[in-house]
This record gives C-alpha cells, structure tokens and sequence, in this order.
C-alpha cells in the first residue's frame, strides 16, 4: 500500500460532522448501515426531468475536457496541470478540495508519487454520495495516449454536472443535509507494466484503505469508520462513446441502477434522446470480473454502482481513445441521467 505523506489533508477532509444526526446512528455499525440502506430517492417529475435535460452545457463541458486530452501518466509534468485544472475547477465553484498525495513502488520505480483530489461539497455531513473516476492516462511506447474514455470523459462529466447544479448544490449545503456529494479523482489506476492487483488502483486502494482505518470517533459510535460514511460508491469509466451497454454488476446497488433505467426510458418516452439506443439495460450481470477503482471499496463493504460499459470501447488501451472516438449525444444523454441521480439521491431542489 502507498506511505501516506500528507495525514493532515485527509484529517481536513474527513472532519466529523457536529450538527443534528439521527441518534440511534451513534450506536454501533450495523444500525448506522439499516439507517443507510434505507434512503429513498425524492423522485423526479417529468417536469424536473426536462429540466434537467435543458440546463445541460456543452460549451462548459468541452471547456473543462479539453485540457484532460493529453498524457496524463502519474508523477509527470502534464499529470500536474490536469490535477491542477480538476482542482481549480472545483475549488472555483466552493468545493472543499484536498490533495491527498502519497508514495507507493511501482514495477518501473520505487517512489512513485501519486495524489488523489477529494473534493466534498459539505465536510461536516456524515454521509456521502460518492462520485469518482480516475484522472491518469495508461502509459504507452508512443507516449500518445490521451485516454478520451479513459478517463477523461468521467472526469470531465464530474466537472460539468458540479457546475451545472451548482446553484441546487449550494442551497443543500447551506441547509446542512446528513447526505452530501463527494467526487474522487484517483489517480494511479493503470497499471505501469501489467494489470495485477499490486500494478494497479494505487490511488483506490490507498484511499480505502486509509478510509477504514480511520475511526468516525466523535460520533461516539463503536465501529464505525470513515469508510461507513459512503452510502453509495458510484464509479464512471470508459464512458463517452456511441452505443455503450451497461449491466447492474451489484444486487445491493439495484435500486439506484434501476432509477437510471427508468430515468433512459422516461427521457425517450418525453420526445428526448430518441435517436440513441438504450444504454441501461434491464439486465443482471453479476459478478463479471471487472477489475477496477471499485474493487478496494466493494471487498470492504461498500456499495458499488459501477458505471461502465461492456463491451469495452474498440479503442481501449489504443492511441484511438482520443476526441475523435467520442460521441457528444451519447455524453450529452448521460451527463443528464448523472445529474437525476445526483438530483433524485440528495432531494435535491432545482
């Protein structure tokens, strides 16, 4: 696991909350994940729905794109200013923003610098909906690899929906919800020689490992750590292209993969999106081997929905993963399901 060097960033991000909280939460940690599993969406009017779909920004979109679509390999120069562009962006919009850097050896070193970015709207909340995608590019013989689906696009999708509902996500935070956003930006999920469980995730599995062991003291609860703070693990990957087809991996996450589905069908059945195949699938695919940021977070408990296609996109882990390879209707008609899950989830009011 990666030598943590920064323990006062994440103690700045992991504060403990000190508002209101459900009593029977400071119990123990089987009552505090009843409490979790629990939580119902608000549900969306086709009213809110079209919205939604109308305060979609393109312009913004590629804005905040395009300076990811360039080799971004972990602990070198143009990997800096795309942690610096991610960072900038959010702190820009009143995000609480941390780098949480650390070093870990790789086949090809023996101190590799790595640094999560741990944006959350509201620290002092004690649960999160978690939002995450990695921000480094594979690291190939041409040194050409820009990694469009790679993930760029989920970063950039992240970027987009924080700017587009930052009005409705100011006035959650200033309400002081128990269940806020949180958007992770790994760093380190390539693997630098070969994909192993020691080549790869570095940035996952530091973070939820550190997560864990981190007690959620103040709450007084007996168990419970920061990693319990995680409601929902939502991973986007390899997204952007034309025709993706997604599966729901995980039974505890059924229910809000659910939602997407009805979220596609009711867009379409409103005169929206009609010229694009259905991309969430009413189809169970469990377990299907899929090795990525979730696995540190799904073996400890957490519940996973992860957001990626299958097939892969034909340009996977190719120089071809570039913009060209990118299909705007299709980003367009998933920036507006994220934002009815980050909606719908929260309750929040737009």
């Amino acid at each position: 696991m990666g030598r943590l060097t920064c323990v006062a960033l994440i103690v700045s991000v992991y504060c403990v909350f000190s508002g209101a909280f459900s009593p029977e939460l400071t119990q123990n940690v089987n009552q505090w994940i009843s409490h979790r599993k629990k939580h119902a969406g608000s549900g969306l009017t086709d009213e809110e729905l079209q919205k939604l779909v109308a305060m979609g920004d393109e312009q913004h979109f590629q804005q905040v794109l395009q300076p990811i679509l360039v080799p971004r390999v972990p602990d070198t120069p143009s990997h800096a200013v795309v942690r610096k562009h991610i960072v900038d962006t959010l702190r820009g919009l009143q995000w609480t923003v941390d780098e949480a850097q650390f070093q870990d050896r790789t086949p090809i070193a023996n101190d590799v610098t790595f640094t999560n970015i741990i944006a959350t709207l509201d620290p002092l909340a004690p649960r999160r909906l978690v939002l995450a995608c990695h921000y480094d590019s594979l690291k190939t013989n041409s040194g050409r690899f820009v990694g469009a689906t790679d993930s760029a696009v989920p970063c950039a999708q992240l970027l987009n929906l924080a700017y587009v509902l930052r009005d409705a996500l100011q006035a959650h935070r200033e309400q002081g919800n128990e269940v806020t956003l949180q958007l992770l930006f790994f760093d380190g999920e390539e693997a630098f020689v070969r994909w192993s469980r020691s080549d790869s995730t570095y940035g996952a599995r530091q973070l939820a490992a550190q997560l864990q062991q981190t007690p959620y003291t103040d709450t007084g609860a007996a168990g419970i750590s920061q990693l319990h703070r995680i409601d929902l693990f939502v991973l986007l990957d390899l997204l952007g292209v034309k025709n993706p087809k997604f599966y729901n991996y995980f039974s505890a996450s059924e229910p809000w993969y659910a939602r997407l589905v009805s979220f596609e069908r009711r867009l379409k059945a409103l005169g929206l999106y009609q010229g694009l195949r259905d991309m969430f699938l009413q189809e169970d695919w469990f377990n299907p081997g899929i090795e990525d940021d979730h696995i540190p977070f799904l073996e400890r408990g957490v519940p996973i929905l992860h957001l990626i296609p299958y097939p892969f996109p034909a340009a996977w882990h190719k120089d071809g993963d570039n913009a060209a390879s990118l299909d705007a209707p299709t980003i367009a008609l998933q920036n507006s399901l994220f934002r009815a899950l980050v909606v719908d989830y929260l309750h929040l009011v737009l």
